[in-house]
């Protein structure tokens, strides 16, 4: 059975705070401003027209509002994330990037009290709250609000599925139709290699990525930052050995995974990444697997999968993960992808 989505609890949007319509242009602030102690006996009706596209205007100005709470937690606990099937977006910038695909999985746009609302935003419908300069700090866990001034509560694409959980083993069915290529990632712990790979797995049109145990959480703040948006196009899995064989064997995919050549932990042949391996793969549906910088392959990837390194010449052994899988993810790209970027004159 799929995870439902399931709303914020209901004492959230009970507890907010309705202001006075506020303009859409930067406002100066007033030299002392009154500040309400909570959320609740701030309450007030809004006096002004109806929102631009029905926005709904409200005001927190307490850290101890259940909304703040709430916010918080996502920041900080994948597994509270994943239950509520919400996530935390923290910045302008990546929420305006995300809205380019997702505007409406929206749920709360938090603004600093003052600051106007995106020109961008204009077809947002949902509600906007105004917080104070100690709930934007709480919220974001930053000491500053100078590059702070919005927040998103969001819907996690419905294209995530965490076989962990309690989904059943049909989960998988729908989210990959007949993939080509799928990027497997072992044990990547650090969540800006982790957002750039899945970055680069949307830029180069693979199908999905599969995420085995002690990755981190793709939705972590830093991951879905360096993702740049690619985690709401692409779909992402959570599960376990067990459950990617069940794949591999579902669209009989090869295995293969990205490996040092001169590391001593692996028993068989190593193949060199080169044109000529691409184009004997390019018919081929294919599994890539990249392990961590810090413990590498796990035994089960070593077992499983045939190895490809990059060949290098220079002194170095390896290169960032996040680097070794953009050439792996560019050079390895579906047949697909490489007719459409061909260039003839």
């Amino acid at each position: 059975m799929l995870l439902l989505a399931r709303a914020p609890p209901p004492s959230l949007a009970a507890n907010y705070s309705a202001s006075p319509e506020r303009g859409l242009r930067l406002r100066s602030m007033p030299s002392s401003r009154a500040v309400v102690a909570t959320a609740s006996s701030a309450a007030k009706p809004a006096a002004a027209a109806s929102s631009r596209a029905g926005q709904k205007r409200k005001q927190v100005a307490s850290v101890a509002n259940p909304l703040v709470k709430h916010c918080v937690k996502l920041r900080l606990s994948a597994a509270y994330r994943r239950s509520c099937r919400r996530l935390l977006l923290v910045g302008l910038a990546p929420i305006l990037e995300m809205c380019r695909f997702e505007l409406d999985a929206i749920d709360y746009l938090l603004l600093l009290d003052g600051v106007e609302v995106p020109e961008a935003l204009r077809e947002f419908s949902g509600d906007v709250v105004f917080v104070s300069a100690a709930v934007m700090k709480k919220v974001s866990g930053m000491q500053s609000v100078d590059s702070t001034e919005a927040i998103a509560v969001m819907h996690m694409p419905r294209h995530f599925r965490d076989l962990g959980s309690h989904e059943d083993g049909d989960s998988l069915h729908g989210l990959f139709n007949h993939p080509k290529r799928i990027l497997v990632l072992d044990g990547i712990q650090d969540p800006g290699n982790l957002g750039t790979l899945i970055r680069s797995a949307c830029a180069f049109k693979w199908d999905g990525v599969f995420l085995l145990p002690a990755c981190c959480d793709p939705f972590n703040e830093k991951a879905l930052r360096a993702a740049r948006g690619a985690s709401l196009q692409l779909p992402i899995v959570s599960g376990t050995w067990h459950d990617l064989h069940a794949l591999m064997t579902k669209y009989d995919m090869k295995m293969m995974a990205g490996h040092p050549e001169s590391s001593s932990d692996a028993s068989k042949g190593i193949h060199s990444l080169s044109k000529e391996l691409a184009d004997s793969l390019l018919n081929e549906s294919l599994c890539l697997v990249l392990g961590s910088e810090g413990n590498g392959l796990s035994s089960e990837t070593l077992q499983a999968c045939e190895l490809v390194n990059i060949p290098m010449e220079g002194t170095f052994e390896s290169l960032n993960v996040s680097v070794a899988g953009g050439i792996f993810l560019f050079m390895l790209q579906p047949k697909y992808q490489i007719d459409s970027t061909t260039l003839t004159p």
